[in-house]
């Protein structure tokens, strides 16, 4: 099992490999990753057999804060080692801790793996969960997150429906494309600093450098009375999940209901896409020690269960 670092020459290769993969997605991708510019320092790897036979890619950058950790990934929700199934059982325990010597040799003390989710997997691979537990990683954060399975959709409650029933009484107008980002961006600020305190991950202009890099799976949606925009979301799709990375209203927007009209429309066009989930993202603060319980509640009445997020820490 060979380590080597990923250089900028072999970006096509590594977006092609991901393509392939059953546990990558778009956000794995050099395209995707570019975005940041020199925002991070990269060490993503490059793991091979003693051919030269690529077995997995593994995102990897330098923690902006502490130069003593890397981490896959600190510019996107997960990391991980993503493969083509070669990667399994004692084969995943030795890539793993390959890499961490290689890490090591470089200065770096630490470790933090976010491993993708299993519901965004094409198939079953939680095999460098079985192998952070062999090499001692430790589990340092779980967040919680909301998911729809739209095959078996848990109830939607009273209150949701009463919503969206008065939602669609409005004169509200449902429009969608890239285009609406720059009228939906103020609403998205706003809703984030008057309810948590916090700004966008993206700025506008990060967000329609994704959306223009990605437009088959990057879509904005937004409801609309008269030219006033109420609330919008920002969704990510891959082949089994539909992510809303944004999910924002304005005051006006929430008396109107618009995001259960939103929503409602967002969810069934990811069934008609044969998406197998509808994700609402992480209700948790404070690395995961926190639960927004209005938040998650508000996400749990349209039918969705929990999923968590982990995060591990391998000494090196």
């Amino acid at each position: 099992m060979l380590v080597r670092a990923y250089d900028e020459q072999q970006a096509n290769r590594w977006d092609a490999w991901c393509g392939a993969c059953h546990g990558a997605t778009f956000l794995h991708t050099r395209r995707f990753l570019g975005y940041h510019g020199d925002r991070f320092v990269d060490r993503s790897l490059i793991i091979e057999n003693d051919a030269g036979d690529w077995l997995g890619v593994m995102p990897l950058a330098q923690h902006p804060a502490d130069a003593t950790q890397v981490v896959s990934h600190p510019g996107i929700t997960y990391g991980g080692i993503v493969h083509a199934g070669r990667l399994r059982g004692e084969a995943m325990v030795s890539a793993l801790r390959s890499a961490g010597q290689w890490l090591a040799a470089l200065g770096y003390q630490r470790l933090l793996y976010r491993p993708v989710p299993d519901m965004y997997s094409l198939a079953p691979a939680q095999d460098d969960l079985y192998a952070l537990f062999r090499l001692g990683a430790r589990l340092t954060r779980r967040d919680l997150s909301s998911c729809i399975d739209l095959q078996h959709r848990l109830p939607v409650s009273e209150r949701r429906r009463r919503a969206l029933k008065k939602a669609r009484l409005g004169a509200l107008t449902h429009e969608v494309g890239a285009a609406r980002l720059a009228d939906l961006w103020p609403v998205v600020q706003d809703n984030l600093a008057r309810a948590h305190g916090l700004e966008p991950v993206h700025t506008l202009v990060e967000i329609e450098d994704l959306a223009a890099r990605f437009p088959q799976q990057i879509e904005c949606r937004i409801v609309r009375h008269e030219k006033q925009v109420l609330a919008g979301l920002v969704l990510f799709a891959t082949p089994r999940v539909v992510h809303a990375q944004y999910i924002a209203s304005s005051e006006r927007g929430q008396d109107c209901h618009a995001l259960d009209l939103l929503l409602d429309r967002a969810i069934e066009d990811a069934q008609s896409m044969r998406a197998r989930y509808f994700d609402f993202g992480i209700s948790t603060v404070d690395q995961g020690r926190c639960l927004n319980m209005g938040l998650h509640q508000f996400k749990s009445e349209f039918g969705a269960g929990g999923v968590v997020h982990d995060h591990y820490e391998l000494t090196l």
